[in-house]
């Protein structure tokens, strides 16, 4: 029997801590921190939130206090010796940062004895251009790269250079590079099946490009196929191209609802989620009741809404430990091509119900 460490979702104090700390100890704020109004408003944090998060570092020593109304003193951290790999993440965009998940996955890396570092831009930054991701990273030299979200051709060209690379989720399916993803066909299936039995012909996904282009993934393809199977004839309307913004995305919305409003909407990952949710609810459009809401990724914020969000779930340990086992193969010498998938469910909700005119 394999006995393993159990996975305990991180609050949002020890996820504000677990950045702190690694800004700290990447030397990327300096000697002071800056005050608690600073950070709160720049993370996008409650105050409380800080104050509690900067009294953890206190707690672990890489922070010491100085008076009232002074900045607390970053203490310089003790030396070790050196031990695994230099690894880079290049997050997909910079709000990753504070993401459970990512934040998982550095404090993963570390935990097995390696220096997880993120990088100082991200793919969004970078355009998902290959070329420029070229620049950036011979720039930057690493160990080894762990890419987040990449598109085709990003991922496509990490698997073509001699340094060890891992594509943590992204379009990878078809390259011979490492990498974790969600099974997500099945569930997506079981979505549309369940809508389309709920009386809903006019269901729409909200993806982004890389996801699209140059075809569809394999999940947006099962979203497709799936309704060609149920009589209903697909095109651009069912998944439409939007400019990759906070002003595109709502305008992509507003344009949804102007003539044939859909009576279903599938979207990915939650903050577009969200966002699509809170424009809704603007415009007197709630779900379950006037509008069906699925998304199909996990988050812990799904955690705290009623009617509970319906959305996709899996095993995220499972991809964290593969991402563990693949730089610990890497630091041995290995070059390591495996790729590793958590069996994706649909966890049906409150936010779907029957289809109204």
């Amino acid at each position: 029997m394999i006995v393993m460490k159990p996975f305990r979702a991180l609050t949002a104090i020890e996820q504000l801590a677990a950045y702190l700390r690694a800004e700290v100890q990447d030397g990327a704020i300096g000697e002071t921190m800056p005050g608690v109004h600073r950070l709160a408003k720049e993370l996008g944090v409650g105050h409380k939130s800080v104050v509690a998060a900067v009294a953890q570092l206190q707690h672990e020593g890489l922070v010491i206090g100085q008076g009232a109304r002074q900045a607390c003193r970053i203490l310089p951290p003790t030396r070790k010796a050196r031990t695994g790999l230099n690894i880079r993440i290049l997050l997909y965009e910079k709000s990753q940062r504070t993401d459970a998940l990512v934040i998982n996955l550095r404090h993963h890396l570390a935990e097995a004895g390696h220096q997880p570092e993120f990088s100082n831009t991200d793919l969004q930054q970078l355009k998902m251009n290959h070329a420029k991701v070229a620049k950036f990273v011979q720039a930057n030299p690493a160990d080894c790269w762990v890419v987040c979200g990449g598109s085709v051709e990003v991922i496509e060209w990490f698997a073509n250079q001699p340094i060890p690379s891992f594509a943590f989720f992204g379009r990878h399916i078809d390259l011979p590079i490492a990498g974790v993803a969600a099974d997500k066909p099945p569930a997506m299936r079981v979505a549309v099946r369940r809508l389309y039995e709920l009386g809903h012909r006019r269901i729409v996904m909200l993806v982004r490009k890389e996801r699209r282009i140059p075809r569809p993934g394999l999940t947006e393809q099962a979203f497709l196929d799936e309704l060609c199977n149920h009589g209903i004839q697909t095109g651009p309307y069912h998944m439409p191209e939007w400019e990759e913004s906070r002003v595109g995305f709502q305008k992509c919305l507003e344009s949804l609802f102007q003539h044939t409003p859909p009576t279903a909407l599938i979207i990915s990952e939650p903050p577009l989620f969200l966002a699509a949710q809170h424009h809704l609810a603007c415009h007197g459009i709630a779900a379950p009741e006037k509008i069906s809401l699925i998304c199909d990724d996990p988050s812990p914020a799904f955690e705290w809404f009623e009617p509970a969000i319906s959305h996709f779930h899996w095993d995220l340990d499972v991809l964290l430990r593969s991402v563990v086992r693949w730089a610990n193969e890497v630091a041995s010498g290995k070059r390591i091509e495996k790729k590793t998938f958590a069996v994706a469910s649909f966890d049906e909700g409150g936010t779907i119900g029957l289809a109204r005119s």
